[in-house]
């Protein structure tokens, strides 16, 4: 089994509810095949996703990511059931640790032992909706007694976002599919490897894992501004401890350093310099219309599937959108 090449949208959108559901509708008209919920700050993507399963008919609707420490597995459970029978099989839970910033800093919450409170909560929904009584013990999430409906067998597919080694293990192994973030292009070979290590500890080729990524595109002919988008928005997130880690597993260690320090020190230029041109070529996808696919179609010969198309350009996201349109894009 080979998994199909697929076209996605990033949702929500951030002007509101009204305008997600808007989108979504015009996503499914031009031919896109997904539509993915990150779950940032004011719309709520699960609760949106319910709204959107309504006002679509084909696209699947799938989540990346929602994050563990947010919701406890019971909730999830309920949840996913509820949006499975609202969009008549068509959604997808994707779930991810996030990262200290956001579960510490926004929710309040304590951000440990991501690997492991991934997995837990992955197997612990699944046992749920296949409506098996709990009975579990882990060592970072509990449950016992509660039951709800089942969902036939492999019916909601759960995905698991992993962005180091043993996390991407782990995705493959345990999870229906891996999605990917951020990631400078020349790390994509050694990620895929351990996807494989996974995958082959479960009893599953490599070609059976549906890898899901979220692209940073900007379809846009000033390159110079769209990098400058791109490190404004970005390297927030690598001065965080997941995401900085990650940057230095992926071998750029002198980067990560430069970005924490510039972090620590309140300086911002300092934090986002340390993003050169090439290393922001490398992250996201800039260019013109043609330069742009051409990259996609270099990521889904390397092995990524399913491509949601996220761009931070508000005065080009209709540019970066249209692009990847069924009229104008295919594999």
């Amino acid at each position: 089994m080979s998994v199909p090449q697929r076209t996605a949208l990033t949702l929500p959108d951030p002007r509101g509810v009204e305008a997600t559901i808007e989108i979504a509708k015009w996503a499914e008209a031009e031919g896109y095949d997904d539509l993915w919920f990150a779950d940032s700050s004011g719309i709520d993507a699960l609760t949106t996703a319910a709204a959107v399963a309504l006002n679509t008919q084909r696209c699947r609707i799938g989540t990346a990511i929602i994050p563990v420490y947010s919701r406890t597995p019971a909730v999830l459970a309920s949840t996913a059931h509820v949006l499975h029978k609202l969009s008549e099989g068509r959604f997808i839970l994707g779930l991810g640790s996030s990262s200290q910033t956001m579960m510490e800093n926004w929710h309040g919450l304590t951000f440990e032992k991501p690997l492991t409170r991934v997995k837990e909560t992955v197997q612990l929904i699944q046992s749920m909706l296949r409506g098996e009584k709990s009975d579990f013990d882990g060592a970072t999430v509990k449950s016992r007694g509660y039951r709800q409906l089942p969902l036939d067998e492999s019916a909601q597919p759960i995905f698991m976002a992993a962005l180091r080694g043993r996390m991407l293990e782990a995705a493959a192994e345990f999870s229906d599919g891996v999605i990917l973030n951020l990631f400078p292009k020349d790390a994509l070979p050694k990620m895929m490897q351990h996807i494989k290590v996974g995958a082959e500890r479960a009893g599953k080729q490599l070609e059976d894992i549906e890898i899901v990524c979220r692209h940073q595109v900007v379809v846009s002919d000033d390159v110079a501004a769209s990098r400058n988008m791109i490190r404004a928005g970005f390297a927030p997130y690598y001065a965080t401890p997941v995401y900085n880690a990650f940057l230095s597993w992926a071998g750029y260690e002198g980067v990560a350093s430069t970005i924490r320090e510039g972090w620590a020190e309140k300086d911002r230029n300092k934090t986002t310099g340390a993003l050169d041109d090439k290393l922001v070529d490398d992250i996201a996808i800039i260019g013109d219309k043609q330069a742009c696919q051409d990259r996609i179609r270099e990521y889904a010969e390397a092995g990524i599937t399913t491509h949601i198309i996220s761009c931070v350009s508000p005065r080009d996201t209709q540019a970066t959108y249209q692009a990847f349109t069924g009229n104008e894009f295919s594999f």
